[in-house]
């Protein structure tokens, strides 16, 4: 099983290494791609050093699996040519998402949509991730109406020139600003670009790929996103209403024995998942389960999850091993 990373020196990249390191896929080579000035550079992977090569150099290594962490440019002009040499990509930009063509996954929700056709697998956004992993098994038994959503989004998902921003500012050292205004100590509303409606790119990402993930265009989403002052993980307060009656406890009892999902809810004791707790896990943590007050058939919920991991690097290669799995990749062994 040849594996190829592509973007590997960035946030996303360096761990997929680290995860990597420790899955049961049988890796025979990694395959590691970086930006021109990163060309040459070794990067230790099970203790053995693995040169930084050119994603040309990559392609005709000719991978069974590519990780794609690059940007959307880059996925764009590139995927399609791994894809052509019968590699599967499974890509972490917004690049494919939305592509009627091309799948959306949460292994977990709709891994069983994928074929041996699918040479180019879209990577959910993170903060997607982590709710619609926490709403399907409701929304399979109770379907949803309604969701409204605020995040709590780290500045690890701006990447690391967001993280030493806020270093930056908290520590009086130099940096470069690459959030439209300072973090430390304060909160911005506003993650990525404005769109012609004045929601951002990434409040219509959950919106679309929400209902994409879910195979269901009734769902109706609304969210606002916030970058907050914390280096690592995603929180999201979330209102959600079902078509059918729900029970609390029974609601409870679901998330309990979601895949991929830890309930952590003791108010009397102030238990509930916080960033500071859950980043490096894998699991999504759920908290604060109440019926809201004012309308039946309607819950809120705190969502945290680490947004490097299962919001991106952990997701794709649990693709990755589902395709491999499955036998979906092209001589896999």
């Amino acid at each position: 099983m040849k594996i190829a990373i592509v973007g590997v020196t960035g946030l996303v990249g360096t761990t997929f290494l680290e995860i990597l390191e420790k899955t049961p896929i049988h890796i025979t080579q990694i395959i590691l791609v970086a930006s021109s000035k990163s060309i040459g550079k070794r990067i230790v992977f099970k203790n053995i050093p693995i040169p930084i090569i050119t994603i040309d150099q990559a392609i005709a290594l000719k991978p069974h699996i590519v990780l794609f962490s690059a940007g959307s440019s880059i996925s764009l002009e590139y995927a399609p040519l791994f894809a052509a040499q019968n590699a599967v990509v499974i890509d972490n930009s917004s690049a494919w998402r939305m592509n009627k063509e091309h799948k959306l996954i949460v292994p977990e929700i709709n891994g069983n949509i994928l074929t041996k056709k699918d040479k180019i697998i879209a990577n959910p956004n993170c903060s997607t991730i982590q709710m619609v992993l926490a709403l399907h098994k409701l929304h399979e038994l109770y379907k949803i109406k309604r969701i409204v959503v605020s995040t709590y989004q780290s500045v690890s998902g701006g990447g690391q020139k967001a993280i030493n921003q806020l270093i930056g500012e908290r520590e009086n050292i130099e940096h470069t600003k690459v959030l439209p205004h300072q973090i430390d100590l304060n909160l911005i509303p506003q993650i990525d670009l404005f769109t012609e409606n004045d929601y951002t790119k990434e409040e219509m990402k959950m919106v679309h790929e929400t209902k994409k993930i879910l195979n269901d265009n009734s769902i109706k989403v609304t969210a606002t996103c916030v970058r907050v002052p914390v280096i690592n993980s995603h929180s999201e307060s979330v209102n959600v209403e079902f078509n059918l009656a729900i029970e609390l406890d029974k609601v409870k009892h679901i998330l309990k024995t979601t895949k991929g999902v830890q309930l952590i809810d003791d108010v009397k004791n102030s238990s509930y998942p916080m960033p500071i707790n859950v980043s490096k896990k894998d699991d999504v943590f759920i908290g604060r389960v109440r019926l809201d007050s004012t309308q039946p058939n309607t819950i809120n919920m705190w969502i945290v999850s680490d947004n490097v991991r299962k919001g991106a690097a952990l997701n794709a290669i649990q693709i990755a091993q589902y395709v491999i799995e499955n036998k979906l990749v092209h001589e896999a062994y």
